[in-house]
């Protein structure tokens, strides 16, 4: 019988990433992605995988109860892994109750759907459900935010700054309090700033090469000093599979990229292979860029430690930014290209 796992939110960024490499990777398993299709999804992400024998796709929200108990009723799913969240910092500031529901309502209630399903009772398996877990996809801003030297580790104190880190800091602490409470074969992945093909535009990078593209101004928050960890989205999913396959229960694992740039010199950085990959008729793509006031409670650093991850499961980032950034403008090239 083939393994049947859930993924939530596969329609977005990261999750229709993962779908693909996971259903090559792993031919034993079978996979259902419930994604609500918000503004953030989009199923032409998927399209190499629509027709799938061992794929299918299902509209519909981690919130609505019923439906995720007649799904587990009818997959008998023995793994949950959960990308499905409202994850755009600037728009928690603007609407944090969307955040709120998604990000903790859901997260609880897919945890309680699958605790019921699989367990009996606190700590007790049922039948045909004792290698059941739940991988929960979380981020590094939980951690709040760093000076100019230090790195998160998966043992530094919580404190979110955003109503969106806020938001996902509960649902850690949700997945945290099953696998305490009842027993529940549960892991956390915690991962620095995502980039490469899918990302939704309204994202740092996207962004950059569109508006560079169109002509207007290339906002930079601040003083563009504002640093981040990058992480191709590949070498994401390949952390994931290694950690919902042979993580430690109960444990958190940091994935980071070891890729520390300022914002101003990612966007440097894009405009000057912009200039070799599609020159302007005159002129460089630098001269858009616009420094706009900063975002309320904007986090001045983050940089993960992910030596627990490549000690313990023989994980390690295959992609340099060198190399991952050529292939995400090389993507946005096509993308924006053709509309």
């Amino acid at each position: 019988m083939k393994t049947k796992i859930l993924i939530t939110g596969g329609a977005g960024f990261i999750g229709s990433n993962f779908i693909p490499y996971f259903l090559e990777a792993h031919p034993e398993v079978q996979l259902v992605n419930l994604d609500l299709l918000t503004y953030a999804g989009n199923l032409t992400n998927l399209e190499a995988v629509a027709d799938h024998p061992r794929y299918r796709f299902v509209k519909g929200d981690v919130c609505d109860r019923s439906l995720l108990e007649q799904l587990f009723e009818e997959h008998r799913f023995t793994g949950v892994i959960h990308f499905a969240a409202e994850s755009h910092v600037d728009n928690s500031i603007k609407n944090p109750g969307v955040f709120i529901q998604t990000n903790v309502t859901g997260t609880f209630t897919l945890l309680d759907v699958a605790y019921k399903h699989w367990m009996q009772e606190p700590f007790v398996y049922k039948k045909d459900y004792q290698h059941s877990r739940f991988h929960h996809i979380s981020t590094d801003e939980v951690y709040g935010s760093l000076g100019e030297t230090g790195l998160f580790t998966e043992t530094t104190p919580y404190a979110p700054n955003s109503p969106y880190s806020a938001s996902k800091a509960a649902s850690d602490m949700l997945v945290r309090s099953y696998k305490h409470t009842y027993g529940m074969d549960t892991v956390i992945t915690n991962c620095s700033n995502n980039y490469g093909p899918n990302q939704h535009p309204e994202k740092l990078i996207p962004t950059i090469i569109r508006k560079a593209l169109s002509g207007e101004q290339i906002p930079i928050y601040g003083d563009g000093k504002n640093i981040r960890d990058w992480l191709y989205v590949l070498d994401h999913c390949t952390g994931i599979d290694l950690v919902f396959h042979k993580g430690l229960s109960g444990a958190v694992y940091n994935i980071g990229g070891n890729n520390e740039y300022t914002n101003i010199a990612i966007a440097k950085r894009i405009c000057e292979l912009l200039d070799v990959m599609q020159p302007k008729v005159q002129g460089s793509y630098t001269e858009q860029l616009t420094y706009v006031k900063d975002r309320a409670g904007h986090d001045r650093r983050y940089a993960i430690d992910a030596s627990k991850i490549e000690n313990q499961l023989g994980w390690k980032a295959q992609e340099t930014f060198k190399t991952g950034i050529v292939k995400t403008v090389q993507f946005y090239l096509n993308i924006f290209n053709t509309k």
